[in-house]
């Protein structure tokens, strides 16, 4: 009898197992997976957001990678990388053996030094020569070995390496001084685009010639880009996509509910932030400090997360979110309430006519932008002291204003590029940031190099807080929310809460039918 039960107890766990593995008769079955996040440009040397940097961490490979959950980079093109010597200057990497691109030609250290020299050279105005602000050359030393050689100390350059920004390119079928044209992609990572149209899909098959971190590709997956969440969330109630991401309504994530037997939810804390950017520069009506902290002491972000986002979003009231480390709560503490009484007083000394009129940008499409554009202009003009013109402008066109400087104030939602608070300050409040605010501190500058002459990036944590503080009495941008990460995929999907996480990988190799 005992035998019996155990048998029997044994078939039930087989059985069980059994469902929970992948399905090899959906092995060459397509996986559809929608988005509103939008691709700015094939090629890495002009691209710098997030759309575009989870179709790159599919199709191409950088020297390094993040783990699922992950805070240090692994070795993906890389065999093996380090810093030599002391002083954190010198970092060296030697390649994975096998690697080649899709014409069959093998990848050396020159493709690697060919990709970041190209990045620097062309410094597209929407790319992200930004993060190698550090990199002072790179010397291919034989066929597998690459020297990157920084002008200052930066413990957060494996990071970078990591993003993005380090895909790795043919450098016999990409220009050193100008961008690819066309809609074909010559990587290395763990899928081969086969179609491209712009703003509709990407179609990626397994790369079979993949070597990597990674010990094999994912199922084919065709990735569908949509207009805005409204799109997003018809195409996935008409079940016409399996999996849906970056982002559903608001309303459609309020009422998510992680029991139903019919789809699979997946809900995590996220380091995602969104800011309202400041024109700083003078000619600007936001270029005095004090008419940026009158808006400061008026913008209320509660109201704005509890009414646009319906709470699927945290307020945040500082550069860096929390759960990241150096965390304070910097306008708190310096803007506790709203007052249109200090706002006025602040305006009054400023000397400016009122109410202050400047215009608003944002991007169409993504996520409530202009629902949040429109419940922040009614919290400003409220006051009776600002009087605000929005408009709004589709994804690229918008990347281009902002960076020339042609919008007074837009709202953006920053994605981590790595898991360290590193990557909330150069890129948004450094001179000569991403962001493109015209906004330059020298002590700002001097506190983001001494952050990264710290190996034990805890130590970093005073230089950040001081950050903070600054970003708050200058007021570059104003800390509107902290986002959550959802997924929501059907019920013969597994590995979608795998799929998003801080790292700043997007991980399509990890869905599977089940």
């Amino acid at each position: 009898m005992r035998i019996l039960v155990t048998l029997l107890v044994l078939a039930v766990v087989g059985i069980g197992g059994w469902q929970l593995l992948p399905s090899q008769g959906n092995k060459d079955k397509t996986i559809t997976v929608g988005t509103t996040d939008a691709v700015t440009d094939l090629d890495p040397a002009g691209a710098y957001d997030a759309g575009s940097w989870a179709l790159f961490s599919n199709v191409f490979q950088s020297l390094l990678t993040f783990e699922s959950g992950g805070v240090v980079p692994v070795p993906d093109a890389a065999k093996s990388c380090a810093f030599q010597g002391a002083g954190l200057r010198t970092y060296q990497c030697t390649l994975r053996d096998g690697i080649t691109f899709p014409s069959g030609r093998k990848m050396t250290a020159e493709d690697v030094k060919y990709s970041f020299d190209r990045v620097k050279k062309i410094n597209s105005d929407v790319g992200p020569a930004s993060l190698f602000s550090t990199l002072g050359s790179v010397t291919a030393d034989d066929a597998t070995t690459v020297t990157f050689h920084l002008t200052s100390a930066d413990a957060t350059f494996p990071l970078k390496v990591a993003t993005g920004a380090g895909s790795i390119v043919d450098k016999d079928t990409y220009p050193a001084d100008s961008l690819r044209k066309g809609t074909s992609v010559d990587g290395t990572g763990p899928y081969t685009l086969t179609s491209y149209t712009k703003d509709q899909k990407a179609e990626l098959a397994p790369n079979g010639h993949y070597k990597g971190y990674l010990s094999g590709t994912g199922r084919p997956i065709e990735l569908r880009y949509y207009a805005d969440s409204a799109k997003l969330d018809s195409a996935w109630k008409a079940q016409q996509i399996d999996v849906a991401t970056r982002n559903l309504p608001p309303h459609v994530l309020s009422q998510l509910n992680p029991s139903d037997p019919k789809k699979r939810v997946t809900e995590s804390d996220s380091s995602e932030t969104r800011n309202l950017y400041l024109n700083t520069r003078a000619g600007s009506p936001l270029h005095d400090v004090r008419v940026r902290r009158a808006m400061a002491w008026l913008v209320n972000r509660e109201q704005l997360a509890a009414t646009v986002y319906e709470g699927t979003v945290d307020p945040l009231y500082s550069l860096i979110p929390t759960g990241i480390t150096g965390h304070t709560t910097s306008f708190f503490d310096d803007y506790p309430t709203q007052s249109v009484a200090k706002a006025r007083e602040l305006l009054t000394e400023a000397g400016v006519s009122l109410p202050v009129r400047f215009t608003f940008g944002y991007g169409i499409g993504r996520g409530a932008g202009a629902e949040e554009a429109a419940q922040l202009k009614q919290q400003l003009e409220a006051s009776g002291l600002f009087k605000v013109d929005v408009k709004g402008y589709e994804w690229t066109d918008f990347q281009k204003s902002w960076a020339a400087g042609k919008m007074d104030a837009w709202a953006v939602g920053w994605v981590a590029d790595y898991p360290d608070p590193d990557t909330f300050g150069a890129a948004l409040v450094g001179t000569g940031s991403t962001m493109s605010t015209g906004y330059s501190n020298k002590v700002v500058d001097h506190l983001i190099q001494d952050s990264r002459q710290y190996a034990d990036r805890s130590e970093a944590s005073n230089d950040f807080r001081d950050i903070q503080s600054d970003v708050a009495q200058d007021v570059p941008l104003i800390p509107l929310w902290q986002s959550k990460e959802y997924v929501v995929s059907t019920e013969d999907i597994g590995g979608s809460q795998y799929l998003d996480d801080a790292t700043g990988v997007f991980r399509l190799w990890r869905l599977n039918w089940i």
